[in-house]
């Protein structure tokens, strides 16, 4: 049977475990100056001593979602190009990526946040990507943050300018509620679905990311295997 995400929310984290999931790790490395600038300019105008975790979420959301362009070609995917830091440098990813550069910047600023991953079958990817894919399943990384006593999911990926051109509405968040998934289209049409939950991590699993797209996508990796095909862009693919 078909699982969803949300037939496995985490319970919420012990009191010991608070501390361990707020802190920089190798991948969600917020001490690192460069993430400390985006989660700075993020939160300009938001007086950090009142707001609440829920509107620096939010904000937060907002800066990584519209600040990191979405791009599935060319992506470094080493080591180094999944930490938070060199995420911020490049200036764009995809869902491993810009799930990874959200758990960091919500540490940062004290909320506990995890990664997940999971398998979702997507519509709406161009017949190119499909090729490269090997089909419209594709292994897919978010995040999860504790607010308010509960955890959320979190999926601050599609940015406006690609929403618009593959006909989606943007996917909001208010800190309150999942912000989970496209499931139809601006015209109706039904967009992704998630099928298999992998659960959460405390940081980036680096072997089992990769050797699930190894496994799923070898097409869709280069030559060396640590980062996606060059020569493309998912806006230009848009139709």
């Amino acid at each position: 049977m078909t699982e969803t995400l949300t037939d496995a929310v985490p319970a919420p984290p012990a009191a010991e475990d608070l501390d361990r999931l707020t802190a920089a790790t190798d991948f969600l490395d917020h001490d690192h100056e460069t993430v400390r600038a985006f989660v700075d300019k993020a939160l300009q105008g938001v007086d950090r001593a009142t707001a609440t975790p829920v509107e620096l979420a939010v904000a937060l959301y907002y800066a990584v979602r519209d600040g990191i362009h979405y791009e599935v070609y060319g992506a470094d995917l080493s080591p180094q190009g999944l930490k938070a830091s060199s995420i911020i440098t490049g200036g764009k990813g995809f869902c491993l990526h810009k799930s990874v550069l959200y758990a960091a910047a919500c540490r940062s600023v004290g909320i506990p946040a995890r990664l997940h991953y999971s398998d979702v079958r997507n519509h709406l990817a161009s017949d190119r990507l499909r090729s490269y894919i090997g089909g419209d399943v594709f292994f897919h990384g978010l995040a999860t943050v504790y607010l308010e006593g509960r955890w959320l999911q979190v999926t601050p990926v599609f940015n406006k300018l690609l929403c618009r051109l593959y006909g989606m509405t943007p996917l909001e968040f208010d800190g309150r509620s999942d912000s989970l998934y496209h499931p139809f289209d601006a015209q109706g049409r039904q967009s992704m679905e998630f099928l298999t939950d992998h659960g959460d991590f405390d940081d980036v699993p680096y072997e089992f990311v990769m050797g699930n797209m190894r496994r799923k996508h070898p097409k869709f990796l280069d030559a060396e295997g640590t980062g996606t095909v060059s020569g493309g862009s998912l806006a230009d693919e848009a139709s």
